[in-house]
C-alpha cells in the first residue's frame, strides 16, 4: 500500500518509517509530495493544529488518490492561551524566521516567573482516505520556557524549549542530538497512535 507523507521534509518521512517498522508493519510505501502526481497545495487557513493537518490529508487523498498522511505543528505557551500555537512559524509577522519569532516570544514572556513559564510542542497527524475515512491524532513534548536561547541545534524555538524531560541535565532542546530529539519528538507521538489504522488498511 502507498501512503503519501503531505511534506517534502526527509525526516518527517524517516520517522514514521522507523515507527512502522519497530511496529513490524510491512508493505507500506512512503510516498513524499515530490514523487507524487503533482497539484495545487492548499491553504492551511484552520484555527487549531487538527484543522490545518485536515486540510493538508484532505487535499492530498482527495488528488492523488491515495492514503494520505499530513501534520501541523508548533510551540502552545500556556502564559498565552496557547500561542504562538497555529502561527508557530510566523509569529512575528515574517514566515520561517525564527530568530524574529524567538525574539519576540523572549519579549512578550520577559516579566512572566519561572512557574508559569510551562510549554508544549504540539504536533497533530491527520489520515484520511480516498474514501473519506478521517483519523486524527495529537502528540505532545511537555516542557518549560527559556529565558535565552541556549544550544545551536534544531531550528525554531527548540533553543527556548527545556524538555520536562532534560529538566535534571538542564538541556535545551537545541542541545539534543537528532536521535535524542527524535526518541521524544511530539510527531513520533502523534504518529505511533496511527500504527493501527495503517496495519488495517494495509490488510495486516
Amino acid at each position: 500500500m502507498k501512503i503519501l507523507v503531505a511534506s517534502n521534509n526527509a525526516k518527517k518521512l524517516a520517522e514514521l518509517e522507523r515507527i512502522l517498522r519497530e511496529a513490524d508493519v510491512a508493505g507500506v510505501e512512503l510516498i513524499p509530495l515530490n514523487q507524487a502526481p503533482a497539484y495545487e497545495e492548499p491553504v492551511e487557513d484552520g484555527r487549531t493544529f487538527a484543522d490545518n493537518a485536515l486540510i493538508k490529508a484532505r487535499a492530498g487523498a482527495r488528488e492523488t488518490g491515495l492514503v494520505c498522511i499530513a501534520d501541523d505543528s508548533g510551540l502552545a505557551v500556556e502564559e498565552l492561551g496557547g500561542m504562538p500555537g497555529v502561527l508557530s512559524a510566523r509569529w512575528s509577522g515574517r514566515h520561517g524566521d525564527d530568530a524574529a519569532n524567538n525574539t519576540l516570544l523572549l519579549g512578550q514572556m520577559a516579566h512572566v516567573p519561572d512557574g508559569r513559564r510551562s510549554c508544549a510542542f504540539v504536533s497533530v497527524c491527520a489520515l484520511v482516505t480516498p474514501a473519506g475515512e478521517e483519523h486524527v491524532a495529537e502528540g505532545r513534548w511537555e516542557g518549560t520556557l527559556l529565558r535565552e536561547p541556549v544550544g545551536d541545534n534544531g531550528f525554531g524555538y527548540d533553543p527556548l524549549f527545556l524538555p520536562a524531560d532534560e529538566i535534571a541535565a538542564g538541556r535545551s532542546s537545541a542541545q539534543l542530538s537528532p536521535e535524542e530529539k527524535n526518541a521524544l519528538s511530539h510527531r513520533g507521538k502523534a504518529l505511533a497512535q496511527l500504527v493501527g489504522d495503517i496495519r488495517r488498511l494495509a490488510g495486516q
